[in-house]
């Protein structure tokens, strides 16, 4: 029999019913056992009583009970740690952009993924060990983005700052800036793009569509910054809502997927001349949020990677005109009744 356990929700567990979450961390634990710890109350959220349909959030803790092993072995609470060595450890840890007793600011590079999943075993989630920076606890998801897409992520080094940094993001007091290069450049310089989004299913294979009548609702602000012989563009994205592949769905209905995006794009997504990086050219820019602490508004900014700083210097772009096409965008946001804002950067 294992002790009592007090386990955090991961950010990729959010939104799950309270069985379904036992059923994933421990398949030995039986639906009317589960039903048997609720009723007794051995079974809480954040100190609560709960039920079976509770649904649960990211940076909660769940009291388990003592429970019988799977096979002799006490079942993990968490994503099994990987072996890291001392240069892929130091690597992480040149990423850390910002930190501080509460938010730890991490650059995700393109290719690394955030949380585990079907044929994926190397990710950020079993690396963070190596970002404790000194803390008795691992840091704790509570965002994700997408593999191939690099640039900023926040964790939280508590349950409490994970709770915080969960509502903020819920309450969409945060403000998201991207940038991205597409194939082709859009009619307009700039707009708003509306256009609801829902999720479909061809096959083995799951994607986001547009859908006026099924999907949820998907806005995104865009800005041209510079083109290159009307053939590529880059942009200033700040999406205003968090559907799962807005950025890369919203591109593509507009006509010009963002380069490396073959699952949107198709071949249009991967331009013949000038001869690039075949990889997805995202790139999470800023991020800006209250700080749990204080409420003072935190931005943290992240450089381009190294394969679209490649591409902006073969096709002649300057990054230093980002921050003023980014004003731009600001200033228009605010005529749209959208009140986005600056804070310091670090």
């Amino acid at each position: 029999m294992s002790g009592v356990q007090k386990v955090t929700v991961d950010a990729g567990e959010a939104g799950q019913r309270l069985d379904r979450w036992f059923r994933q961390r421990f398949p030995q634990v039986t639906q009317g056992r589960l039903e048997k710890w609720l009723r007794k109350g051995e079974v809480r959220l954040d100190g609560k009583r709960a039920k079976s349909a509770s649904r649960i959030e990211a940076g909660q803790i769940v009291r388990v009970p003592p429970l019988p092993a799977a096979d002799g072995a006490r079942p993990p609470a968490g994503p099994k740690p990987q072996r890291l060595s001392a240069a892929e450890a130091a690597d992480l840890k040149a990423r850390v952009l910002y930190s501080d007793d509460t938010v730890i600011a991490f650059d995700k590079p393109a290719g690394l993924a955030v949380q585990g999943g079907s044929g994926q075993s190397r990710h950020l989630d079993g690396m963070l060990e190596a970002l404790k920076l000194g803390a008795d606890e691992r840091p704790r998801l509570v965002h994700r983005l997408d593999k191939d897409t690099a640039g900023v992520l926040l964790l939280a080094r508590s349950a409490a700052g994970a709770r915080a940094l969960t509502a903020a993001f819920r309450a969409k007091t945060t403000q998201k800036v991207y940038w991205a290069l597409l194939s082709g450049v859009p009619r307009q310089k700039r707009g708003l793009i509306d256009l609801p989004l829902a999720k479909r299913q061809t096959g083995t294979r799951e994607a986001m569509a547009p859908s006026e009548q099924e999907g949820k609702p998907a806005q995104t602000l865009f800005r041209v910054v510079q083109t290159y012989r009307d053939r590529l563009a880059w942009v200033v994205l700040m999406p205003l809502t968090g559907r799962t592949h807005q950025l890369r769905v919203h591109c593509a209905a507009l006509g010009a997927p963002i380069v490396g995006d073959g699952k949107y794009g198709g071949r249009a997504a991967f331009p013949a001349k000038p001869a690039l990086p075949k990889t997805l050219h995202l790139l999470a820019r800023e991020l800006a949020l209250p700080h749990p602490e204080d409420g003072t508004t935190l931005r943290v900014v992240a450089d381009l990677p190294p394969h679209m700083a490649e591409s902006w210097e073969v096709l002649g772009f300057d990054p230093a005109r980002g921050d003023a096409a980014l004003d731009g965008l600001l200033t228009y946001a605010e005529g749209l009744s959208h009140s986005p804002r600056r804070g310091r950067s670090v």
